[in-house]
């Protein structure tokens, strides 16, 4: 796909995404990077991305990763991404496409497991392993059809092996590993809809919040929290 789709999409002088640099060839490291990002914008939703020849493919898992492999996962194929976008946490701003708040939930390194990447995508069964914080061992994506909008429809399912769990592992691990906030919490120290995204974190670890407010960071300066939740986004 390329980054042509991005781009067109988005207006870099108002939202904090990565433009993506212009160089398209495969990194010089070994390791292909992965990362999940949990985003609440219009929906919930966490988006899917694995390292292939210089961009992010990705896929919208609106149900988000199960570690179970009786577990079928709904993943929405979408634009490619700039590899930069691995390290995009925070608040893209209401009013722009995908509006909302960003954690990076999970993140590491990828391996195929077929020998041709790109044959097998187009064949549309791709297996591989994660070597993630929360997501490990063998996965597979699976294409089905496309939506009205045109966009190929693909299931994500965990591989039987020693990492394979009935643990939701969405709720039992639901912090950024990047800085170990909720979502909420990036709302509030971003300067997002602090409800909104409050919505999307378990309410138990919410409660913790509230009946102990020292545990929730300082806010930055200039970042004011927004609490119009109730208005909708993009």
């Amino acid at each position: 796909m390329g980054l042509a789709e991005y781009r067109r999409r988005r207006r870099f002088g108002v939202t904090p995404e990565p433009a993506g640099g212009t160089r398209s060839g495969r990194r010089t490291a070994k390791a292909l990077a992965f990362v999940v990002q949990k985003h609440r914008a219009t929906r919930l939703h966490y988006d899917f991305r694995l390292e292939w020849k210089g961009v992010l493919l990705s896929w919208a898992v609106p149900k988000g990763p199960s570690l179970d492999p009786s577990v079928k996962r709904l993943a929405v194929q979408v634009e490619d991404h700039p590899l930069e976008y691995a390290s995009f946490e925070g608040i893209i701003p209401r009013g722009e496409y995908g509006g909302g708040t960003v954690m990076i939930w999970d993140r590491g390194t990828w391996m195929p497991e077929v020998p041709d990447v790109d044959a097998a995508l187009a064949r549309g069964e791709l297996k591989f392993t994660l070597r993630g914080r929360k997501l490990r061992g063998g996965w597979v994506l699976v294409r089905t059809r496309r939506t009205e909008a045109g966009r190929p429809q693909w299931l994500l399912l965990k591989h039987r092996d020693a990492f394979a769990s009935t643990e939701d592992v969405t709720t039992t691990q639901p912090r950024s590993v990047a800085s170990k906030r909720l979502l909420a919490e990036i709302a509030w120290h971003e300067g997002g809809e602090v409800e909104k995204a409050a919505g999307a974190d378990p309410p138990g670890e919410i409660q913790k919040l509230v009946a102990n407010p020292a545990l929730v960071a300082r806010r930055r300066r200039g970042r004011p929290a927004v609490w119009h939740s109730g208005r909708g986004s993009s």
